[in-house]
């Protein structure tokens, strides 16, 4: 059960957000007094009146009070004043002192708007494009966030470049978006930054360019942009664009996280979990996984899962590990969908039931998880929850492989080399446990072995035998250490040595491997005391190393 550190995309859905604040009152008044601003409102002076509005809303030189900054923004807005207009909008948008009214507020803005305020455009561009007091209308949107973006309203051209981005009301193009976000970012303003960013870092609409991504994140992330910031993060985690570093990648992650970002709180977890760029801390992990998992963060809930299958930082309870699965999985996400699947299989938390392992192997399959595509192949090879199919398993089989999966590599690899499902072909054969021999896979380093040692599919070679026992047997599998205690022995692939002999029948015999005792007996009798020793003192190394039981020397 792996957590994974995936990349966070931005959340173009709120990317739309628009604004918010109102605008600072008329400069002429900057220097008049509140006394004589309100002078000259009560004088219906539409501009004062305005003014007024604001000194209440901002809290000017007077107590703030949103109801009387309504009130004189309703005096203003109905002779016409755009500021007011805007402003007034903006409160029933909001619903600062009133009952909060789209539709209100889609009428003031619309006023002001249609004067040419590009606060007023831009907002009620977004009402559009959200369907708020409105039904909702990209193409209305996209026309009032061009006549804003047009005046160089920078939240508007990034609007506007969403819009293009997602192919709302005009053809989707990644370019014409660039273009956008780019009027935008140049006057520093962080979330096109962070969009140019990410444009940049997926190619799209440019070459793709991790180091001008780091360039565009890093602007808007010492804005305090969290997407940025959680970007940042991970260019640094991975190495893209920047020198790998996960000190500054934790640091990235810790800013975006502290502003409630889920996917930097996931990312942070992940990053105590395993001891990247911090010592590992299950504890810690745990706590920025929950925070993430309860906003509904699927992969936070998924990796929590995992803390608790595992017991790390929590006691083991695959019963809680379940709930949070499932959480995962009511998301469709298909890690924790082949996690929930390993539940069933093996009965952790819940019955053994294949048939339920079956069905969510094949939702995580669907989505071309490569973990699941082998446990479906396997459940198919075995006849586990449904009716055995060898040619049903090797499809799995392969697709798995092909992203890599090892395990589907190995098992594709018996198949050729027994003939099940496919017909016998040990050059195949070859070819996939070598895929995974050289991912770590002990049992294909071992089989490896066996078909260099035995000619099969490749010429016969000992000393590509000896090579590929020797990885096997130092990740403690027994077969691979008699092999090699037997090619020590007969001195094939190597000069003959009773010592390595000896050593590796014993550690073989200590893991299980009974065939190993006779041979232990008959060298034991053969060896010198001081050929004895040397094999006690390697025994003893590799016993601190695997941890594996004191070898029983006669």
């Amino acid at each position: 059960m792996t957590s994974l550190s995936t990349p966070s995309l931005l959340l173009w859905a709120t990317l739309g957000c628009a604004l918010y604040t109102t605008p600072a009152f008329s400069g002429k008044f900057d220097n008049k007094t509140f006394t004589e601003v309100q002078t000259l409102a009560n004088q219906n002076d539409a501009e004062a009146q305005n003014a007024l509005g604001d000194r209440y809303y901002d809290g000017e030189d007077v107590k703030q009070d949103y109801q009387q900054a309504i009130s004189w923004y309703q005096k203003a807005a109905e002779q016409g004043n755009p500021d007011a207009q805007y402003s007034l909008g903006y409160m029933f948008d909001k619903g600062k002192s009133v009952q909060q009214d789209y539709a209100q507020a889609v009428i003031w803005y619309t006023k002001a708007a249609e004067r040419g305020d590009a606060w007023a455009q831009t907002n009620l561009a977004y009402l559009y494009e959200t369907g708020k007091g409105v039904p909702q209308d990209y193409a209305q949107a996209r026309v009032w966030y061009t006549k804003a973006a047009e005046q160089n309203h920078s939240r508007a051209q990034t609007n506007l470049g969403d819009l293009y981005y997602d192919g709302n009301s005009v053809p989707q193009d990644y370019a014409q978006a660039k273009v956008w976000y780019i009027k935008a970012a140049e006057q520093n303003y962080a979330r096109a930054q962070a969009n140019l960013g990410y444009l940049y870092e997926n190619g799209k609409g440019v070459p793709q360019d991790y180091t001008q991504a780091a360039v565009w994140y890093t602007k808007a992330a010492e804005q305090e942009n969290a997407t940025a910031q959680n970007n940042l993060g991970r260019l640094y985690e991975k190495g893209k664009g920047v020198q790998q570093d996960y000190s500054q990648a934790l640091a990235w992650y810790t800013k975006a996280a502290e502003q409630e970002d889920a996917d930097a709180q996931t990312n942070l977890g992940y990053l105590y979990q395993n001891g990247k760029g911090v010592p590992q801390d299950y504890s810690q992990a745990r706590v920025w996984y929950t925070k993430a998992a309860e906003q509904n963060h699927a992969r936070a809930q998924n990796n929590l899962g995992d803390l608790y299958y595992n017991g790390n930082g929590v006691p083991q309870d695959y019963t809680q590990a379940r709930v949070w699965y499932i959480k995962a999985v009511e998301q469709n996400y298909a890690r924790a969908q082949t996690n929930l699947g390993y539940l069933y299989e093996n009965g952790k938390g819940v019955p053994q039931d294949y048939s339920q392992a079956l069905a969510w192997y094949t939702k995580a399959a669907a989505q071309e998880d490569a973990d699941a595509q082998t446990n479906l192949g396997y459940l198919y090879e075995t006849g586990k929850g449904v009716q055995q199919n060898y040619a049903q398993a090797i499809a799995w089989y392969r697709k798995a492989s092909e992203q890599g999966q090892f395990h589907a590599q190995y098992n594709l690899g018996v198949a050729y080399d027994k003939g099940k499902g496919v017909k016998k072909d040990p050059v195949q054969a070859v070819i996939w446990y070598t895929k995974s021999a050289e991912q770590g896979y002990a049992w294909a380093q071992f089989n490896l072995g066996v078909v260099y040692y035995n000619g099969q599919g490749v010429k016969k070679d000992n000393t590509q035998a000896i090579a590929w026992y020797t990885k096997a047997a130092e990740q403690n599998l027994p077969n691979a250490q008699y092999n090699l205690g037997l090619m020590y022995y007969e001195g094939e692939g190597v000069p003959q040595d009773n010592t390595l002999a000896h050593t590796w029948f014993s550690i073989a015999l200590a893991n299980g491997k009974s065939e190993a005792y006779q041979k232990v007996m008959t060298l034991t009798l053969k060896m010198q005391p001081e050929e004895l020793l040397k094999s006690h003192n390697k025994l003893t190394e590799f016993r601190e190393k695997f941890s594996i039981p004191d070898p029983v020397i006669p």
